[in-house]
């Protein structure tokens, strides 16, 4: 046999044995092709990079997960209850029942009432509620984000941590190991020192380098005062999104505040993830209060999900939301790269004549994605979907509306933030809600550049070619 028949051979072998393994993990058949067609094409890269950030099953992490939500709930002292008919009994029926119930039945908590929400538009006007209520705290701060830059905004954080467990106020900090990479132990010191309880979300050692490194990360922006006052959003602790420090380049983005009772099932999110980090969580009653007054505020669910849980919530609430609409669906996303079923349920909801809008950015962080989303812009604006890009500066904000239903989270429109991360999602059933939302999409299409299709005109072949590469690679993301 000559040299290239034995390459040949050599590679047919690599190929039928790699796609084996993949096959055994037993995920999409998209994504499944997708990477049995990046291995066969990139024998050596290829692997690297699928030990790097490919689709593992992770079974250990996912069963320590599992263990800590199982003993968070445990010790909760029965806070957390499944939701039943009769959690629903009060609940408007005109403010998505059907997709209550489906969230109940996906392990998620039952809505209950706030004592009040707030949306928080901008990286300033969320840096101030944030700090005016952790400033205000008695017992406890709880935080967890996936990015946290040693910075001006981080630093200034930092030392407002620090002054309030000086104080006495129990304060614990979770961080993803990777979105947080460059909090260094210089930058934790002074949080030691002071007394906080710091920790990093799946670490990272050089000395037992694992396959894991991108995936299993907690994507969430968590934070929770006292049981009584809640935040999350898309808003990470840096000076990027910060308009005072960069200005109108600063990136646009939403977060919302919540009182009352379900910021309680933020605390238990945070302390699932604080117990996996740590191997230990709070149990007392007094991190689950009762609300201080009467609620008279918006009805709340919040959504949890991650890789450790197989019912994905955030993602079958989107498909159903949308694939139920019967008046509208907003989507503010900074990353787009849906699914089948998702592309789905927005292109019928657009030809049964509902007002379907889509705002990205222009360019986001990661060409790859972008050059992705710009592929599936055609096929949706052909029915009737309208696609605007934003093009002030980067758009981070993760929000949705649906009819009067809103949602206001930590997860993309793509494949990493519905299976691959833990993400968080707030999920508002409030018309007035829903509306200000609403107008702030309104407002953010001003800044905007709407997707026209091009007759007769196409693109330069090479700009095609690798927009369309990217979408094949999609399911990778």
């Amino acid at each position: 046999m000559t040299v290239t028949s034995w390459l040949a051979v050599g590679e047919a072998v690599w190929v039928i044995g790699l796609s084996a393994w993949i096959i055994l993990e037993r995920r999409s058949p998209v994504a499944t092709l997708a990477w049995v067609l990046a291995l066969a094409w990139f024998p050596v890269v290829g692997i690297l990079l699928y030990l790097l950030i490919g689709p593992r099953r992770l079974r250990r992490k996912k069963l320590r997960h599992r263990r800590s939500r199982s003993r968070v709930i445990e010790g909760s002292q029965g806070w957390r209850e499944p939701a039943d008919e009769g959690a629903y009994a009060t609940l408007p029926a005109q403010n998505g029942l059907p997709l209550v119930k489906l969230a109940g039945s996906t392990r998620q908590a039952a809505p209950s009432r706030s004592a009040r929400v707030d949306l928080l538009v901008g990286g300033d006007a969320c840096y101030e509620a944030i700090e005016r209520a952790i400033s205000a705290a008695r017992h406890h701060v709880h935080l967890e984000y996936y990015t946290w830059e040693p910075d001006r905004v981080g630093t200034r954080f930092r030392d407002l941590l620090c002054d309030k467990a000086r104080s006495g106020v129990e304060v614990r900090l979770l961080i993803d190991a990777i979105g947080s990479a460059w909090f260094g132990r210089r930058f934790a010191r002074p949080l030691r020192e002071a007394g906080v309880q710091f920790a990093r979300f799946n670490p990272i050692s050089l000395a037992r380098l694992r396959p894991d490194l991108v995936n299993f990360r907690t994507h969430r922006k968590i934070v929770v005062c006292d049981g009584q006052v809640g935040f999350t959003g898309g808003i990470n602790i840096c000076d990027e999104q910060a308009e005072s420090v960069k200005g109108t380049q600063a990136w646009r983005d939403t977060h919302v505040r919540i009182e009352g009772l379900p910021v309680c099932d933020l605390q238990l999110a945070f302390f699932e993830d604080w117990h996996f980090a740590t191997g230990s969580a709070p149990s007392a009653r007094e991190y689950f209060p009762e609300p201080r007054c009467e609620a008279a505020g918006p009805w709340v669910q919040i959504l949890a999900s991650g890789p450790d849980d197989d019912a994905y919530a955030i993602e079958k609430f989107c498909f159903a939301a949308i694939a139920g609409a019967q008046r509208r669906v907003l989507v503010t996303t900074p990353y787009f790269v849906p699914n089948e079923p998702l592309l789905l349920a927005l292109t019928t909801a657009a030809l049964r004549g509902v007002e379907v809008q889509i705002l990205v950015p222009q360019r986001s962080d990661s060409r790859l994605v972008t050059a992705a989303a710009r592929t599936y812009f055609e096929e949706l604006v052909r029915v009737g979907v309208r696609v605007h890009q934003y093009e002030s500066s980067m758009l981070h904000a993760k929000t949705l509306v649906v009819d009067n239903l809103a949602m206001v989270g930590t997860a993309n429109m793509d494949n990493r933030s519905f299976r691959l991360n833990f993400e968080v999602a707030a999920v508002l059933l409030d018309e007035g809600i829903a509306g200000s939302l609403a107008a702030t999409f309104q407002a953010d299409l001003q800044h905007s550049v709407e997707h026209r299709l091009q007759l007769g005109q196409q693109n330069p072949v090479w700009q095609r070619l690798s927009e369309a590469t990217a979408r094949l690679l999609s399911p990778l993301l």
